[in-house]
C-alpha cells in the first residue's frame, strides 16, 4: 500500500463536488479575466477609432457612390468620395466612441468570454464531454463573425430599402448615434442567429433534447427561424430577414445531423 506524507499535495479531481463558496470564487475569476479582456479590446478600439468608423460608413459610401447625384442629401460628397454624419448633442460624439468601443472590445475579447463560460460549466460535464471546449468556442467564434460578416455586406442593400421608403423629396442625413447602433444591433442579431445551432449541438450532447425530437419538429423550426428574424433583424427590410433566416435554417439542419454523429457514437459506445 501507498502512504501519502502529512503535507503532501493530492492531485485535482476533475470529478469532484465544488461547494458553492468554490462556485463563487471561480465564477470571480472568470468574470475578472473577462472583463480585462473586454478591457484590452476597448483600448485597442479607441487607438484605432477613426479607421474602424470609416470601415463601418463604408456601406452607405457604397450606396451613395452608385446612386444618382442627390440621393444622400448633403451627406455624400461626390469630388471627395466620402459621407459625413452628423450628431446633435455635444457629448454625442464621445458617446458614439465610447459605444463603438466597447461593442467592439466584446467582440475582440469574443474568445476569451466564450473560453471563461465554457471552463465555468465544464465541472458539470462528463469527462467525456469537455474534449469538445475547444471545437465549441472555436465554432462559436467562427459562426458570430460570419453572421456579422453577412450584416455587414447586406447593410447597403437595407440602407436603400429603408431610404426608398422615406418618399419622394426626402434626403438621408443620418446622426451618427442612430446608424452606429444600426450597425451593432444588425452586427449581434446576426452573430447570435448563427450561434444558435452551437447551442442546439451542446443540449443534445448533454442528452437535454434529441436528434430525432428537432428533426420531427423541422416545419416548425422553419417557421420559428423565420418569426425569430424578423423580431431580432432591427432594420426590419426583407433583404436582411432572408440573409439572416436562411441560413439559420441550414445551420438548423446541420446541427441535427452533428446531433445523430454523437448520439450514434454513444450509443455504440455503450
Amino acid at each position: 500500500m501507498v502512504s501519502l506524507r502529512r503535507g503532501a499535495k493530492q492531485a485535482p479531481n476533475p470529478d469532484a463536488q465544488m461547494s458553492l463558496t468554490e462556485h463563487l470564487a471561480e465564477l470571480r475569476m472568470r468574470i475578472i479575466r473577462a472583463g480585462l479582456a473586454v478591457l484590452i479590446g476597448v483600448v485597442v478600439v479607441v487607438l484605432f477609432y477613426d479607421p474602424i468608423l470609416r470601415f463601418l460608413v463604408e456601406p452607405y459610401r457604397k450606396l451613395c457612390e452608385r446612386s444618382p447625384d442627390g440621393y444622400c442629401g448633403e451627406s455624400y460628397d461626390r469630388a471627395t468620395d466620402s459621407v459625413s454624419l452628423v450628431y446633435l448633442d455635444p457629448i454625442e460624439g464621445l458617446a458614439v466612441r465610447f459605444r463603438v468601443a466597447f461593442y467592439g472590445g466584446i467582440i475582440l475579447a469574443l474568445p476569451v468570454l466564450l473560453w471563461q463560460l465554457w471552463k465555468f460549466i465544464v465541472p458539470a460535464l462528463h469527462k467525456n464531454e469537455r474534449r469538445y471546449a475547444l471545437g465549441f468556442v472555436l465554432s462559436s467564434v467562427v459562426l458570430f463573425l460570419i453572421g456579422g460578416l453577412i450584416a455587414f455586406t447586406t447593410l447597403e442593400r437595407a440602407l436603400e430599402f429603408l431610404i426608398s421608403w422615406a418618399g419622394e423629396g426626402t434626403a438621408p442625413v443620418f446622426q451618427v448615434d442612430k446608424y452606429i447602433r444600426l450597425v451593432t444591433l444588425m452586427f449581434a442579431a446576426f452573430g447570435v442567429g448563427f450561434t444558435i445551432p452551437v447551442l442546439l449541438v451542446f443540449l443534445q450532447m448533454i442528452g437535454v433534447i434529441g436528434w430525432r425530437t428537432l428533426l420531427g419538429a423541422w416545419r416548425y423550426a422553419i417557421v420559428g427561424t423565420f418569426v425569430i428574424a424578423a423580431a431580432i433583424t432591427p432594420s426590419g427590410d426583407p433583404i436582411s430577414l432572408l440573409a439572416l433566416s436562411v441560413p439559420m435554417v441550414v445551420l438548423f439542419f446541420m446541427a441535427v445531423f452533428i446531433g445523430r454523429i454523437f448520439q450514434r457514437r454513444r450509443e455504440r459506445n455503450e
